[in-house]
């Protein structure tokens, strides 16, 4: 799964890559950066195309479905399996019509070591940013509020994961992405494809401090190498 992540770049940096990557040339809105241990309920930066144009905001991490009863099962919905989005009602009018990216530069993972479990930093040999393959819902509150949330999608490990982690989240190259975001691909097998693990040549590990494991930490510390 993917419990939690970074994006440890300000909000000049963020605008650029917007800018040279997503043609979005203006941010409205409030983004909290730098982050680095962003977890489940907390808003994270998202992108979705209107059909017109791509457009860049927040959602809350952990996606309700239109149908729920409690917004709160969105705590157990922080993750989407590639291989069976087509099966779960809960996210597949999303794949067909609401597909979005998220916004990350790391995540994390726990790899089990004896007794204990090591919290690894998993990011791009490059540290860039890079878009992780979502889904988002709008949720009608009975006050008639409303709720925007998303879910990160996870496929299976790729060799530098495996060690790790049998899972590990969507990360879209550019051709992907464009794809993904794009309201005319209606085809879900042609979607599917596109869910697949990343190239493990260009991605990295290493160890962080068990910080991390609390969701209210989110210092520089967080990101520190340990030997």
């Amino acid at each position: 799964m993917c419990g939690r992540f970074t994006i440890t770049v300000d909000l000049e940096d963020l605008r650029v890559y917007l800018e040279e990557n997503y043609d979005i040339s203006e941010l409205k809105g409030d983004f909290d950066l730098p982050r680095f241990n962003v977890a489940p309920g907390q808003d994270v930066i998202t992108i979705i195309n209107d059909g017109a144009k791509n457009r860049v905001g927040t959602l809350r991490w952990g996606l309700v479905p239109s149908f729920a009863k409690d917004e709160k099962i969105g705590y157990q919905m922080i993750n989407a399996k590639a291989e069976t989005l087509h099966e779960k009602p809960s996210f597949l009018p999303s794949f067909r019509a609401k597909r979005c990216v998220i916004l990350a530069d790391s995540f994390y993972e726990w790899k089990k070591e004896d007794t204990k479990k090591q919290p690894m930093r998993i990011l791009l040999e490059d540290q860039k940013i890079f878009p992780m393959a979502g889904l988002w819902n709008t949720f009608i509150r009975e006050d008639g509020t409303k709720l925007h949330t998303c879910t990160i999608i996870t496929t299976e490990a790729n060799d530098l994961m495996k060690p790790i982690h049998e899972r590990m989240p969507v990360i879209l190259t550019e051709d992907m992405r464009k794809k993904w975001l794009d309201p005319r691909q209606t085809n879900l097998y042609e979607l599917s494809k596109l869910l697949r693990p990343y190239d493990p040549k260009q991605m990295k590990a290493y160890k962080v401090s068990d910080i991390v494991n609390k969701a209210g930490y989110d210092t520089p510390d967080c990101i520190v190498e340990i030997k």
